[in-house]
C-alpha cells in the first residue's frame, strides 16, 4: 500500500501549526492572551516537526517546504499586525520581513541547486557563523525561540506590562528587552544569510557559464 505522505507525522505537526498560527492572527486586535499563546504554541511545535521526521523516516521534501513557509509566512503575517499596533514602526517590520523571506528563499534556492537535500546541510568550509547557526542545536533553538519571544512580547506590551519584577519593570518588557539582542543577531544572520547565498548563486552561474563555454568551443573545433 502506498504512503501518504500528506499524513505522515511531521506534516501533521505543520497543519497544526498552521491552524495555531491562523487562530493567531483571527484574534490579534481582540484577545491578546488568546493570540500569544497559539502564536507562540505554533512556533514552539517548530521543534518537534524534525524530530519527529528523523525518528519516524518521514522526512520529505513536501514537509521541509511546508516548515519553511509556515516558518516565513506565520513572521510575516504577525508583523503585519504589529505594524497595525505600531504604524511608527511599520518601516522597521516591512524591512524585518523583506529579510527574513529573501534570505531564506535565495538560500533555500541555492542549496536545491547545489543539490543538497536540506537548507540546513551546509558547506562547512563557508561562512563560519552559519556553520554555528546550523550545526549547533541550542544556538539555533536560541536563536528562534529569542526571535519569536521578541515579537511575542512587544505584542503583549501593546495591551499590558504584564507582572512587576525587577525595578518595578514589568515581565513583558523586560523579556523584550532580554529577546532584543538576539533579534538583532538573527537579523544580521539572514542579511549574511543573504549575502552568502548571493555570493554562492553567482559560483554557480559561473561554473555554469564557464562550462557552456568549453562545450561551445569543443563544439567549433569539431
Amino acid at each position: 500500500m502506498a504512503e501518504n505522505v500528506f499524513l505522515f507525522i511531521p506534516n501533521i505537526i505543520g497543519y497544526m501549526r498552521i491552524v495555531l498560527a491562523l487562530a493567531a492572527f483571527y484574534f490579534m486586535r481582540t484577545n491578546y492572551i488568546l493570540t500569544t499563546f497559539c502564536y507562540l504554541l505554533s512556533g514552539f511545535l517548530d521543534a518537534f516537526d524534525g524530530h519527529a521526521a528523523r525518528h519516524y523516516n518521514q522526512s520529505t521534501k513536501f514537509g521541509a517546504m511546508l516548515d519553511q513557509l509556515t516558518d516565513r509566512l506565520a513572521l510575516m503575517c504577525f508583523c503585519i499586525g504589529l505594524s497595525v499596533l505600531y504604524p511608527d514602526y511599520y518601516f522597521f517590520f516591512q524591512l524585518n520581513c523583506a529579510l527574513d523571506i529573501a534570505s531564506h528563499w535565495l538560500h533555500l534556492h541555492q542549496s536545491n541547486l547545489s543539490g543538497r537535500t536540506s537548507h540546513k546541510l551546509i558547506d562547512l568550509s563557508g561562512n563560519p557563523i552559519l556553520r554555528i547557526y546550523y550545526t549547533s542545536k541550542p544556538v539555533l533553538f536560541i536563536m528562534c525561540c529569542g526571535n519569536e519571544m521578541f515579537f511575542g512580547m512587544l505584542y503583549l506590551l501593546y495591551f499590558a506590562e504584564g507582572p512587576k519584577l525587577l525595578l518595578d519593570m514589568g515581565l513583558y518588557r523586560l523579556l523584550m528587552y532580554i529577546s532584543l539582542p538576539i533579534m538583532l543577531l538573527k537579523a544580521l544572520i539572514s542579511l549574511i544569510h543573504l549575502i552568502t547565498a548571493s555570493k554562492n548563486m553567482v559560483a554557480i552561474d559561473m561554473a555554469e557559464r564557464s562550462k557552456s563555454n568549453v562545450d561551445s568551443a569543443e563544439e567549433n573545433l569539431m
